[in-house]
């Protein structure tokens, strides 16, 4: 695939990430620059020995998290609302899809001293310009839950 395939536009870049996964599953990653080093394990629920490093559905759960976090925050900003106390967590799974695989996600929202509905209001408007749920929309089942 190019870097013009796809759904979006890739004008106007503002930064890319690089990093470089060797061995697969069990092997390990390393970003450009060695920001991030981690080793990789297979969950012994997939077949593996369950081992102590890191696992590609773990790496987009964190990422997925943080980038929705920063995604709330931009939109509580835009409707004057502090949301500085919020937690967002992750849970993406791993599905058999047919004879390949499939991604889920659920995204549970904690937004301390705001009212449900707005929180509802700031949660909906985050799925809506988060660069992660951009990317997965139309592909990924996921679940808004906010606490």
């Amino acid at each position: 695939m190019t870097r013009s395939e796809g759904n979006q536009a890739t004008s106007g870049t503002i930064y890319t990430a690089q990093a470089t996964a060797h061995g697969g599953r069990a092997g390990r990653i390393e970003s450009k620059g060695g920001q991030l080093k981690m080793d990789l394990s297979v969950p012994s629920e997939m077949g593996g020995d369950g081992g102590t490093g890191t696992n590609p559905e773990q790496l987009f759960a964190a990422g997925y998290a943080a980038c929705f976090q920063g995604a709330l925050g931009v939109v509580a900003r835009r409707n004057k609302v502090d949301t500085t106390q919020s937690e967002v967590t992750a849970q993406v799974g791993l599905q058999k899809a047919g004879l390949s695989f499939a991604l889920d996600v659920e995204l549970h929202v904690s937004i301390p001293g705001v009212e449900r509905e707005m929180a509802e209001k700031l949660v909906h408007e985050a799925h809506q310009v988060c660069p992660y749920s951009v990317a997965i929309r139309g592909n990924v089942d996921v679940r808004l839950v906010v606490l």
